[in-house]
């Protein structure tokens, strides 16, 4: 996936001064304003169809850039890159590596190992995530996913920093889960904007104008995707987005109580949507706080949800919202990675979510106990 970069100044070079390391093709890229990929290309002299794509000023810029850092190949690490294992490694941020039918994760990894069996791939599962997490064994915690011949990685925090060095090293290693632009690892995602979005539509053409987002308090690009999605689906309908229309909760079950929620209802809001996570505590703290409050839904207060619903809550009324294509996000994620491997430029597109009608959302109700 083609990565945005900054052009290094005119005239500067990143190598220069008292630096004793061999310059590596990530500051050779940077330099030259492309892709490392294209490096790749560039400096392995290949002549096949996708070195001919790249255009002979592309070329040039690349080579006056690895002219002047002073870049030269490492004889070794060709010969490594070159004795490729066909396997790719997959490594979770979760406490636990998901293997129970019922986790969330579940449906990646089956896409994930339908398409690398179809590509001829066998897959590494690397377990560190078990014992506390990626971070928990100190700075070089990733540095055995090096045994395969690139690395998947899911969850919804990950260390960004041990990240942009696999791939500053040259390793590939794509995220499964938006990441931001920049010089951090691949991506594949799901259109989360365009689906919140659209349950914000939906409840809107059922004639609610007071609408309330509960997410929980962090920054990950899942929860941002949500959160704009939500608003931008309230600025489309002319609905009210004061600074009351999204609950920032670091604690969601201490924080939307049934009392809050009935002040909400009485102040005129008339459905709520919380956003899908791995705990998934944003739901379950609204679904138990409307129940608590003698709230019927959807007679009295419709309820959404970005995503769906944690497992031991499926045989609850189906929320209205969409559902996440794991399966075509794993498949699409090993398709990304196996390109990266083969030294090819690669993109895969963000997968659409796909609309749930659920059985928890209808038109505005008494707003009354």
């Amino acid at each position: 996936m083609e990565q945005s970069r900054k052009r290094a100044k005119p005239g500067r070079n990143p190598g220069s001064g008292s630096r004793t390391s061999r310059p590596r093709q990530a500051e050779v890229a940077q330099l030259a304003g492309v892709s490392q990929a294209t490096v790749s290309l560039v400096l392995s002299a290949r002549t096949d169809g996708k070195a001919a794509t790249i255009s002979e000023e592309t070329r040039q810029r690349v080579l006056d850039a690895a002219r002047s850092l002073g870049y030269t190949h490492d004889p070794a690490a060709r010969r490594l890159a070159a004795a490729r294992n066909n396997l790719l490694g997959v490594f979770s941020f979760t406490a636990t590596f998901p293997t129970d039918v019922q986790h969330s994760y579940y449906p990646f990894l089956v896409g994930v190992e339908q398409e690398a069996a179809a590509r001829g791939y066998d897959l590494v599962l690397f377990t560190g995530s078990s014992s506390g997490g990626a971070g928990a064994a100190g700075p070089d915690a990733l540095s055995r996913v090096r045994l395969a011949d690139g690395c998947l990685f899911l969850g919804r925090h990950a260390p960004g920093a041990e990240l942009k060095r696999l791939v500053a090293d040259g390793f590939p290693v794509v995220h499964l889960g938006r990441r931001e632009q920049g010089e951090g690892p691949a991506w594949v995602g799901a259109d989360y904007v365009s689906a919140s979005r659209a349950v914000v539509e939906h409840l809107a053409a059922l004639g609610h104008r007071r609408i309330v987002l509960v997410r929980e308090d962090d920054d990950a690009p899942a929860s941002a995707d949500r959160q704009r999605g939500f608003l931008e689906g309230l600025a489309a309908v002319g609905a009210e987005a004061g600074p009351e229309a999204v609950l920032r909760c670091a604690d969601p079950a201490g924080e939307v109580t049934a009392e809050r929620v009935r002040a909400l209802v009485a102040d005129g809001v008339t459905a709520f949507v919380a956003e899908e996570t791995d705990t998934g505590a944003a739901w379950r703290a609204l679904d138990a706080a409307v129940r608590e409050a003698g709230l019927s839904c959807p007679g009295d207060v419709s309820l959404g949800l970005l995503g769906g619903p944690p497992p031991d809550l499926a045989a609850a009324p189906v929320p209205m919202g969409f559902d996440v294509p794991r399966h075509q996000l794993g498949a699409a994620a090993v398709r990304l990675l196996a390109a990266l491997v083969a030294g090819e430029e690669a993109h895969e597109p963000l997968v659409a979510c796909e609309f749930r009608t659920g059985e928890t959302a209808g038109p505005p109700g008494r707003g009354r106990p």
